[in-house]
């Protein structure tokens, strides 16, 4: 691995994954709205940054160009298939044989055999009621953008993401395959190691198209999970 895209780098979880990648010796590649180039201001000179909406396919075509991999935001914004355009653009453009990595929520199931705590499902159906009311949210598009990942016959990955919070890397966080495994109740986990297991799944070929469910390494549930053996 020498060379990655990183698309959605400005925001929070891209930053970190511009970081994690620079530490492995990566050259990176960013994309993110022209609006947003600034917040990447702490990179110039580090990595190469290409303006432009995510799910314009000839931004991407030229942003994943010689890309060993390419590590991508699914933002579920607006009514306008944003997350199934950039999803798209990626899977269309990026070269034969790249590592693909993709992040969203724990909504998403790969088989179907997930089990969502009450209080997940209450938020995803006021995220959805919400997102049809301002035209603001689509998480159905984000859906459609990973089913559209499973159905490729890249090397994908789809990292399933719980709850997120700042603070200190507490190390790699765990996964499961399927929400409702005990290990991930505690539905917490550091944004920046969120971003480093994503940069790690880079190199990681058992994470070949998995849907890893991850959860904070240091967390009661976890903890308690490694205890018990």
């Amino acid at each position: 691995m020498n060379r990655v895209c990183i698309v959605g780098a400005s925001g929070k979880l891209g930053q970190y994954m511009v970081q994690h990648a620079l530490d492995r010796g990566y050259e990176v590649v960013g994309v993110c709205r022209e609006c947003s180039v600034g917040k990447l201001e702490a990179f110039r000179g580090r990595i190469s940054v290409i303006p432009g909406m995510t799910n314009n396919p000839q931004i991407i075509k030229q942003a994943v160009a010689g890309c060993d991999g390419v590590l991508t935001v699914l933002v579920p914004w607006g009514a306008h298939h944003y997350s199934s355009g950039t999803a798209q653009a990626v899977l269309d453009h990026a070269q034969p044989g790249a590592r693909l990595i993709f992040s969203c929520g724990w909504h998403i199931t790969l088989d179907g055999k997930d089990v969502y705590p009450r209080s997940l499902q209450r938020e995803e159906k006021i995220a959805r009621w919400l997102g049809r009311l301002t035209r603001a949210v689509d998480i159905d598009d984000q859906v459609e953008a990973c089913r559209r990942v499973f159905a490729s016959n890249t090397r994908w990955t789809v990292v399933r993401g719980s709850d997120l919070e700042e603070g200190e890397s507490q190390g790699l966080p765990v996964w499961s395959r399927h929400v409702g495994d005990p290990i991930l109740a505690s539905n917490m986990t550091r944004r920046v190691d969120y971003a480093l297991f994503m940069v790690a799944a880079l190199e990681n070929d058992e994470l070949i198209h998995e849907a890893p469910a991850i959860i904070g390494c240091q967390t009661p549930s976890v903890l308690s999970a490694t205890a018990l053996g």
